[in-house]
């Protein structure tokens, strides 16, 4: 079996990180640093210095005699550096290791990248959240990253370095407060990483156990004091700490991302997740929420799968076209399986969705009605792109679902056309739509950040209705993505209930590429995968590549979530979720179209892991209901409101969760639409 310092060692090589000229990490010239602290007092800080013990050994050391022993080993492999720390304790200590090293980038000048938190310098974030607007230097713990590790790039010379954490965490423990200095309960192994400024030079930052500075990250836009944990360490004994810095080129930010994440990729080595659950029995178990969730009592028919209470999973009035509800998805979801298992109810019931929807789910102004609360009797007047788009989606493949039987729906198909029509009045010059709009079409929010959602239905639209009006809208919504999402690496505001750097924007970024892919040929169709592979890398970075520990008593690490393969949300909504669809299917064709196995290796991940929180009697996985896909996945710590690490919040979506899983698990779906024709 090969040992963790080769292990890493190949993955460098076989990143194909383009190499600086040498390696990036001198001992000598690091900062580390040592806080002690006796229970009731402040802790007292030393600084430590490397002194060569030969043979890339290193002892650190002290001003006055210390209650630890601590060593240093240095390897190199090409140009990583892997660093070993090993703490024996002389006396019983409580103890906070730090390393600083320097970058030699100018701060001003330099970008950075905290995989699933931190891009750039986060400044699509608003107030409340990390960002550059607030400070510029910021450390984190480890498990608010889908990769524990932090890269400092400086754009002006297409250099970076990064550092990896290398020894697997895999415990945590519980604290008693969450801010100042911590004590935790028992045995943590999460530390921190991040980056500061030092003198006007950026310094790569990491130590154990975790701190957060200069704030810590509570809840939605909500800044917290800063946090220091203290390991308890007895006398006698011993700790060993591992990471892995490494410096190479990358000739934009875009490029850092993919070449980060192959790295990364190589040298933790996901593999998928053992679960007793086929995508059949899956299905089987997600098909209850159809029967479960069904509310006919309004005008529209629907599954109320929109801020229902864990505790009870109790339906309520609320209706929600896309986005979180995906009532019209779900319906064509409920539709195709029931007449599949001959469950003629739950069929019918899918049809009265939809016969609904057609008498009464338009505005005045012909747009979906996106969100309607029948029970407080409001329903939005502003409307969105995204949910927009979903609805047309779910109705176009209900459309061609419905015609392969023999059954057409004339109304339904003028309905879709009237609406599309109406939404390619939207449509900038520049291609983008804007994110946010009225009833009559007024702009609220121009943002072009959901545009890719809405080159999805256009494509489709295309192949339904063999309309070429479509795909040259589809085509345009391209030429924006391509010049202000993609070669920017500025993915943004998809989501509609947070407004900066996020997961799903890079997601139907790609997907969108993917779709245009399925429609042309030569070279167009070559750009579309080129740009569907770049926009996925980012999607990829929200991803987690790792397993983060939990503490004794947080119900997911008692029942054993393992998250790698799980996505993180965004920089506002720091939590994991399913949000996948079709992005797995995406990373398969991408996989064979450019000859990488590591994309079909990560699909496999994604499609496994996603399956663990299954809700079936004797399995509920914290909700009431079976089938109801849990969605708010607290993994750090940060909450949406309630619970905190290790459970949910109270209230959760549904909805679009099991949405999400149905089309994981029906990765023929695209091609047999599109091949039909």
């Amino acid at each position: 079996m090969k040992t963790i310092g080769k292990i890493l060692c190949t993955a460098f090589l076989l990143s194909g990180t383009a190499a600086a000229s040498q390696a990036a990490y001198d001992p000598v010239s690091a900062r580390h640093g040592l806080s002690l602290k006796v229970p009731g007092n402040s802790a007292k800080e030393y600084a430590l210095q490397a002194r060569p013990a030969g043979s890339g050994n290193y002892e650190l050391v002290g001003r006055e005699a210390l209650p630890l022993r601590i060593g240093l080993t240095v390897s190199e492999c090409g140009n990583a550096t892997r660093v070993s720390v090993r703490l024996r304790a002389l006396d019983d200590v409580w103890f906070h290791y730090a390393q600083l090293v320097p970058s030699g980038y100018r701060h001003e000048e330099c970008q950075f990248l905290m995989p699933g938190f931190w891009y750039r310098r986060n400044l699509r974030s608003p107030e409340g959240a990390p960002s550059f607007k607030v400070a510029d230097s910021w450390t984190v713990r480890e498990d608010r990253l889908s990769t524990p590790l932090c890269a400092v790039y400086d754009p002006q010379g297409g250099k970076y370095v990064s550092v990896l954490r290398t020894d697997r965490p895999d415990c945590d423990a519980l604290t008693t407060h969450r801010e100042g200095e911590v004590i935790v309960s028992g045995r943590t192994s999460l530390g921190y990483t991040g980056f500061e400024n030092l003198d006007g030079r950026a310094c790569l930052s990491f130590g154990f156990p975790y701190r957060e500075t200069p704030r810590s990250y509570v809840r939605k836009l909500t800044l917290a004091p800063s946090v220091r944990a203290f390991q308890h360490l007895r006398a006698g004994e011993e700790l060993t700490l591992g990471w892995e810095i490494v410096s190479g080129r990358a000739e934009d930010f875009s490029e850092l991302v993919r070449r980060v994440w192959e790295y990364s990729y190589a040298a933790l080595a996901p593999r998928p997740v053992e679960t007793p659950y086929t995508p059949e029995r899956m299905k089987e178990v997600l098909s209850r929420y159809f029967t479960q969730a069904y509310v006919s009592d309004y005008p529209l028919k629907f599954t109320s799968g929109v801020h229902l209470r864990t505790a009870d999973c109790r339906s309520n009035g609320m209706a929600e076209v896309g986005f979180i509800g995906r009532v019209l998805l779900n319906a064509f979801n409920a539709l195709e399986y029931g007449q599949a298992h001959g469950d003629g109810e739950m069929a019918a019931r899918a049809a009265a969705v939809f016969d609904s929807y057609l008498a009464h789910g338009f505005t005045p102004g012909g747009l979906l009605r996106e969100s309607v609360d029948f029970a407080k009797g409001t329903e939005t007047d502003v409307f969105s792109i995204r949910r927009q788009s979903e609805g047309i989606y779910a109705l176009l493949y209900y459309l061609d679902y419905e015609k392969r039987r023999g059954n057409r729906h004339p109304q339904w198909e003028r309905r879709v056309t009237d609406l599309l029509d109406r939404l390619i009045r939207l449509q900038g010059a520049d291609g983008s739509f804007p994110r946010k709009f009225g009833d009559d079409l007024s702009v609220v929010d121009a943002g072009g950040g959901s545009t890719s959602s809405a080159t999805l239905p256009l494509v489709m639209a295309y192949r339904y209705f063999g309309e070429k009006k479509y795909l040259e809208c589809a085509e345009r919504t391209a030429g924006y993505l391509e010049r202000e999402i993609i070669d920017k690496s500025d993915y943004f505001s998809s989501t509609l209930d947070a407004n900066c750097e996020d997961k799903e924007a890079s997601l139907y970024a790609s997907t969108a590429m993917y779709y245009l892919t399925l429609v042309t040929r030569g070279e167009e169709r070559a750009r579309y995968a080129a740009l569907c592979r770049e926009a996925a890398y980012f999607a990829l970075s929200w991803y987690y590549l790792w397993d983060v520990p939990f503490a004794p008593g947080q119900m997911l690490g008692d029942i054993g979530l393992k998250t790698r393969g799980w996505g993180n949300v965004s920089v506002e909504n720091n939590h994991i979720d399913v949000f996948v669809f079709e992005f797995a299917a995406v990373l398969d064709f991408l996989a064979g179209e450019f000859g990488d196995d590591r994309l079909s290796g990560f699909s496999k991940v994604i499609h496994t892991s996603m399956r663990q929180l299954l809700p079936y009697p004797g399995h509920l996985c914290g909700v009431a209901r079976e089938g109801y896909y849990p969605e708010v996945v607290q993994h750090t710590a940060w909450d949406y409101g309630k619970n905190g690490k290790g459970y949910y919040n109270d209230i959760f979506a549904p909805g679009w969760t099991v949405a999400s899983l149905w089309e994981l698990f029906s990765p023929e779906r695209t091609h047999a639409f599109f091949s039909r024709r």
